[in-house]
């Protein structure tokens, strides 16, 4: 389970990039909610602790027991669906033993690992009708039991972690264009069908979402008011930013007109308090662990170690795309938290995890040539 490594393998920049956006995320947090930044803190340290144990695991050990871990998932999802709580008109949450948790976060560590494995017996295999229709079918399952929560935002991201997966597990280029070709019209089409008023696709509450973009002025004191302000906050921020924890009565953070501004809309209390320069940090940092990933991915030794450093790049870059563009309004409301900035101790762990096995691949890359 574990190997001797040299140290000079293990990847310092990706440390100093997490836990420098990490740090961003302490103090925000404490701006939007004080209460919570002891929370945040604890949360960081923990998820700290965890990511630099995990990345002295073996990563072609433990994924050997994909199977084990793809059935906890859904047993986990299934309990959700059956005993989690509910909040807002949602069932995402599960306390077993005393702790709450949300199992569709640690939904997309446990199917990028499990696909690692997956993909890396079957490589050879991977282009054929069988084993894309197994991993198709496979990943639907789960995909199905968060979609029901309901929990339309991380069901699309947990969308494009799969394609992220079956790209890097080497997926043919022509069935990638092929797919394209075919998911955007019917992508298109499937929108059209859910906003239609008798359409189940989509609940109310996520229909009027999307017509709360299309049309805010119609909603800008209901479903719209929210981002509208988030955008206000953002804009008058401008260049330098009001300050940490400013008293200023122009505030929107302070005038409590952004709600859940600790995990949905932080970086509109990053743009409001720290301005234009203060978001530009928090965007490079983000899509820098991202790239890193996607190095670290490039090095890896083998296909499994491919999948899950490119999977995890992914995952940052495509969530944190969505949280930001929610709170600049370039997209509906989705209710996605930006990752290890916001509030949220299951996402944080669940990243944390997530970067350890990350960078035990980095521990385990392809030698290069002296």
């Amino acid at each position: 389970m574990f190997k001797r490594y040299r140290l000079r393998d293990y990847d310092f920049k990706l440390v100093l990039l997490i836990l420098a956006l990490s740090a961003v995320g302490v103090i925000a947090v404490g701006s939007a909610e004080p209460s919570l930044q002891n929370k945040q803190l604890a949360g960081v340290v923990a998820g700290v602790v965890l990511m630099v144990v995990v990345s002295l695991f073996d990563y072609t050990m433990v994924i050997r027991l994909n199977w084990l871990m793809y059935v906890a998932n859904l047993v986990l999802l299934v309990a959700v669906w059956q005993l989690g709580d509910e909040t807002k008109g949602a069932t995402r949450w599960l306390t077993i033993g005393g702790l709450r948790f949300q199992p569709s976060e640690t939904a997309k560590i446990l199917l990028i690992l499990f696909f690692a494995q997956f993909i890396m017996k079957h490589r050879k295999k991977l282009n054929t009708v069988v084993i894309i229709a197994s991993c198709v079918v496979m990943y639907a399952l789960p995909w199905i039991l968060v979609w029901k929560q309901p929990d339309l935002s991380t069901s699309i991201v947990l969308l494009a972690v799969f394609c992220i997966i079956m790209f890097a597990g080497g997926i043919s280029l022509k069935l990638v264009f092929g797919a394209i070709a075919v998911a955007i019209p019917a992508v298109a089409l499937v929108i059209s069908l859910a906003l239609q008023p008798d359409s189940d696709l989509l609940t109310d509450n996520q229909k009027t979402r999307v017509l709360a973009f299309v049309n805010p002025q119609e909603y800008e004191t209901t479903y719209a008011y929210q981002q509208l302000n988030s955008v206000t906050a953002i804009a008058s921020g401008q260049l330098e930013g009001k300050g940490y924890k400013n008293n200023e009565i122009t505030s929107v953070k302070n005038g409590n007109f952004l709600s859940e501004a600790q995990t949905d809309f932080i970086f509109s209390v990053i743009g409001e308090e720290f301005g234009f320069k203060g978001s530009v940090v928090v965007i490079v940092l983000l899509f820098s662990v991202a790239l890193e990933c996607i190095s670290v991915a490039r090095k890896a030794k083998d296909v499994a170690g491919t999948v899950i450093a490119a999977s995890m790049g992914g995952l940052v870059a495509f969530q944190g795309f969505f949280n930001i563009g929610v709170a600049t309004f370039i997209l509906p409301t989705t209710g996605l938290t930006l990752p290890f900035v916001s509030y949220g101790l299951t996402s944080l762990l669940s990243l944390f995890i997530g970067m350890g096995f990350v960078l035990n691949v980095r521990l385990q890359a392809k030698k290069t040539k002296q």
